[in-house]
């Protein structure tokens, strides 16, 4: 378990105090979260709540209205287009589709962040695809098959292994068990601690997935939409342990844990 930052600690990455506003929308408001260096961090929340948009405001695809996004300390904002580049490096970002180009091989699919970033030749380059794909569980034999020709969970592995390409310092995970069988999804979150323990990363998995959730992190936050509070409630509906998380007395917090509908059906009738 990793000690959430505190006064003595820098966070890795960090958002405080940060609101999202698209046109009259506000998707994200007032929102604090940091994630400790070598932290697992999971924002869980139902659709529509902004766990996706506060993974983009991190790093920088989206702007925020107000609040501040820092990495290491320094705020991102203020980094100019080189140096956003050159933080992007830093980071991996596992896509919820795994957001692989169909037309390209895996080794290509792969190699894209070696080639851009770091003009690596392609020897060199699909050496390291091999070690990242071998990495998680895939063998050499995939490099030469275009994203059509594997399956769901391999896909979302190959994903897993472009985000390691450039060896990131933070992972961020978008709904990374989405659309796979149960044993699938248990591979997928035995590959997200591996890779924590084996690199050392700070990572944020964003899921709906209670069991994906209680298994990968060190420290859950859960998200409620905006537009279901009222004005003067904190977004932010829980943060603290996986432990915690069962024996939390906020009605909508244990409604999501159980999986149970509560008034939400008569809700979404009204409306």
């Amino acid at each position: 378990m990793v000690a959430p930052a505190g006064p003595e600690q820098v966070p890795k990455i960090a958002a405080t105090d940060v609101t999202v506003t698209f046109g009259h929308q506000t998707v994200l408001r007032h929102v604090t979260v940091a994630a400790a260096p070598g932290e697992t961090l999971a924002v869980i929340g139902e659709s529509g709540c902004g766990k996706t948009v506060l993974l983009k405001t991190l790093i920088r695809l989206v702007n925020p209205t107000d609040g501040v996004v820092t990495f290491e300390g320094e705020p991102i904002a203020k980094l100019g287009e080189r140096k956003i580049t050159h933080l992007r490096r830093r980071l991996g970002f596992v896509f919820q589709n795994a957001a692989l180009f169909d037309s390209m091989s895996i080794a290509d699919n792969v190699a894209f962040p070696l080639r851009d970033q770091h003009r690596m030749d392609r020897e060199e380059a699909y050496e390291l695809v091999a070690e990242r794909l071998a990495e998680v569980g895939l063998p050499a034999s995939v490099m030469l098959k275009k994203p059509a020709e594997l399956s769901g969970g391999m896909r979302k592995r190959v994903g897993l292994a472009r985000a390691l390409a450039n060896s990131p310092e933070v992972l961020l995970y978008d709904e990374p068990t989405t659309g796979l069988d149960p044993i699938m999804s248990d591979v997928i979150n035995e590959l997200i601690l591996r890779t924590k323990h084996r690199r050392h990363v700070t990572s944020i998995v964003v899921t709906h997935d209670m069991h994906s959730a209680r298994k990968v992190a060190d420290r859950i936050v859960m998200l409620y939409p905006v537009a279901r509070l009222e004005d003067d409630e904190p977004q932010i509906l829980f943060d603290g342990t996986p432990d915690e998380i069962m024996e939390c007395q906020d009605k909508r917090v244990a409604q999501f844990v159980r999986g149970e509908a509560g008034e939400r059906l008569e809700e979404m009738q009204r409306n």
